[in-house]
């Protein structure tokens, strides 16, 4: 069996944004399936990685942006995924987790060949991280309902396009770990 890591993609998040709004729906039915998860890896000794954008705050580290969302009006978001002290976190700026982020180098230093990703935004971060996974040769899982989405309909093409294009495997949450 491959060694494993959970991606949370984004989830460390204050809302105030463009299209926000539209993600919050979405976010809020996430929430809780990406704390189920969280809790079944962290008990299978499954490391857990954060990737993070960094909403051009340059000067800003993960735990400044742990913060800023937790005192956020949305920290109700934010408090059932918070890192633990075994999580390992990225901070990057654009959509891929892989974009000029030290997480490549990080996955085969540790041994990693397949990557849950789970978090937001489906159609934009989870989509562009998957290709560069994909072609980095990690094999991928996306739990579909612990992903967030802006567009329904976006979502459910990145979907087939993650599964179809890319081979990622899309499943079910419950059909992880159990």
């Amino acid at each position: 069996m491959s060694k494993s890591a959970l991606i949370v993609i984004d989830m460390i998040n204050t809302y105030d944004h463009k299209d926000a709004e539209l993600l919050l729906p979405s976010a809020r039915r996430v929430v809780p399936v990406v704390a189920d998860l969280l809790q079944r890896a962290r008990s299978r000794d499954i490391p857990v990685i954060y990737v993070n954008d960094n909403f051009g705050e340059w000067r800003s580290h993960h735990g400044e942006l742990l913060e800023k969302a937790l005192s956020g009006p949305h920290a109700d978001l934010v408090e059932p995924l918070r890192p633990d002290d075994a999580s390992l976190f990225v901070v990057k700026a654009r959509h891929s987790i892989f974009f000029e982020t030290p997480l490549t180098y990080l996955l085969q230093q540790q041994g990693f060949e397949r990557l849950v990703l789970c978090g937001q935004v489906t159609e934009q971060c989870v989509l562009y991280s998957c290709l560069d996974a994909h072609i980095r040769h990690f094999d991928v899982t996306i739990p579909r309902d612990a992903t967030a989405h802006i567009h329904q309909d976006l979502a459910d093409a990145a979907l087939r396009m993650m599964e179809r294009n890319m081979g990622a495997q899309v499943c079910d949450s419950d059909e992880l770990w159990r």
